[in-house]
């Protein structure tokens, strides 16, 4: 048997049964559930032992009950935020990921102009997919690393944060996350819910839309995978009393027209003017509508970003973390475009190549610890239904070295389709799972 430190969960159990039990589809109890993670949290089981229990709920799935033990005990690992000081109803957004997915730099602000306090707590890129801490930090001065009470102040006085994560917040998923990142276990579906909404429940949010991406640049690419991904994640929070709504939205192409850090951050400006890309605002709207409606705030989202209220509460977040709205932001110093190859319609863009691309050219990181380029990115100067000409420039190249460039054209090889007949317009937002 393990023995337990002084403080740690009461009962201890033997981590090879369990990896034995879960290897041969039993299920696990409560109290196990809760010693286990405690215990890895603690140090007390090796990685490699981790490994194992981990491959073998891979394999072996959790049942509901497993797993929301397993989601309450990540939880347990860390603080839980209180926002009880918030004088208003506080609603938060979280996407899988995908390619130009800058929407949380609109929505924001957004639902926060509209009455609603949105507290979200971002992470940076990894791959091919962005971060909104990343796009964020482009902006000179900003700070995403707030204090509990600096970010609880920040809901209270502008009505929108957008922070990192602290340590001390569902640690055991911080722990357990990289464990999967190296033995092949990201891809288990309750290991991703559990993983998203420990640190959302533990955020202290009463109400949370989910944005489940679909396609080809998302983390889900068949949608049956993907509905089964926010059907666990709803009845999560919905369990845990965050009243949970989740949309499936497409990501076969790339959202907006920008890919990459300071170049998203310029869309989402002109997003917040009313100018942005009609897919943008699109997605942003619908999740802006599902954000209000339950946190059971009455507002119009499209009026607020056409009255500038929207554009005046951005500007307020960002000042209020520290950054300049006014300030410049980098621009990478060498470009090069992408000519179309055949004249027609834009058929394809494939939103896996251009991210891609924006990762080579440095927006991206292969490793956590790596650092990223504010000016890299890509520039879709056309998408899927445009007319286009042959040699036309289809997109535009950003980094901060010239070397990148190759690299980033042969990632966008067979990425995009052109043909004679212009392509039937594909719905952005797929279904709706509450």
């Amino acid at each position: 048997m393990i023995e337990v430190p002084e403080g740690g969960v009461a009962a201890a159990h033997d981590i090879v049964d369990l990896i034995r039990a879960k290897r041969d589809g039993q299920a696990l109890s409560e109290a196990e559930i809760a010693w286990l993670i405690d215990a890895y949290t603690g140090g007390r089981i090796a990685d490699e032992q981790m490994s194992a229990l981990a491959m073998a709920v891979f394999f072996r799935g959790l049942s509901p009950a497993e797993l929301r033990a397993w989601t309450d005990a990540m939880i347990s690992s860390g603080r839980r935020t209180d926002l009880s000081e918030v004088p208003t109803p506080t609603v938060d957004k979280h996407s899988t990921g995908g390619v130009g997915d800058k929407v949380s730099l609109i929505l924001a602000p957004l639902v926060a102009s509209c009455g609603a306090a949105v507290p979200q707590l971002s992470g940076r890129g990894l791959g091919h997919t962005g971060g909104t801490l990343d796009k964020l930090e482009a902006i000179p001065g900003f700070r995403a690393g707030l204090s509990a009470s600096e970010f609880v102040r920040m809901l209270s006085t502008v009505g929108c944060a957008i922070a990192a994560a602290g340590a001390d917040l569902a640690p055991a998923d911080r722990k357990l996350y990289a464990l999967r990142d190296v033995t092949g276990t990201v891809e288990s579906i309750p290991l991703i819910a559990s993983s998203i909404m420990s640190k959302k429940i533990a955020e202290g949010t009463s109400a949370l839309v989910l944005d489940v991406k679909v396609g080809s640049g998302a983390f889900m690419r068949e949608i049956g995978r993907a509905r089964e991904l926010a059907e666990t994640m709803v009845s999560l929070g919905t369990e845990s009393g965050v009243r949970t709504v989740a949309l499936l939205t497409a990501m076969d192409s790339p959202l907006g027209r920008a890919a990459g850090n300071a170049v998203e951050v310029t869309e989402a400006v002109a997003a917040l003017h009313g100018e942005g890309p009609a897919d943008l605002t699109e997605v942003t709207l619908a999740l802006a509508r599902e954000m209000l409606a339950l946190a059971r705030v009455a507002g119009d989202p499209a009026a607020a970003l056409a009255d500038g209220r929207a554009y005046a509460k951005y500007r307020d977040m960002i000042a209020g973390q520290g950054g300049d709205p006014d300030a410049p932001l980098p621009v990478a110093p060498h470009s090069r475009v992408v000519p179309a190859a055949e004249s027609g319609f834009v058929r394809r863009m494939d939103a896996l190549a251009v991210g891609v691309a924006a990762w080579r050219l440095g927006a991206g990181r292969a490793r956590k610890e790596d650092p990223v380029s504010a000016g890299a990115g890509v520039i879709c100067l056309a998408k899927p239904g445009d007319r286009v000409e042959r040699g036309q420039p289809i997109l535009e190249l950003r980094a901060d070295e010239p070397a990148r460039f190759e690299r980033a054209e042969r990632a966008l090889d067979g990425g995009i389709e052109i043909g004679p007949e212009e392509p039937e317009p594909a719905p952005l937002v797929l279904e709706r799972i509450a």
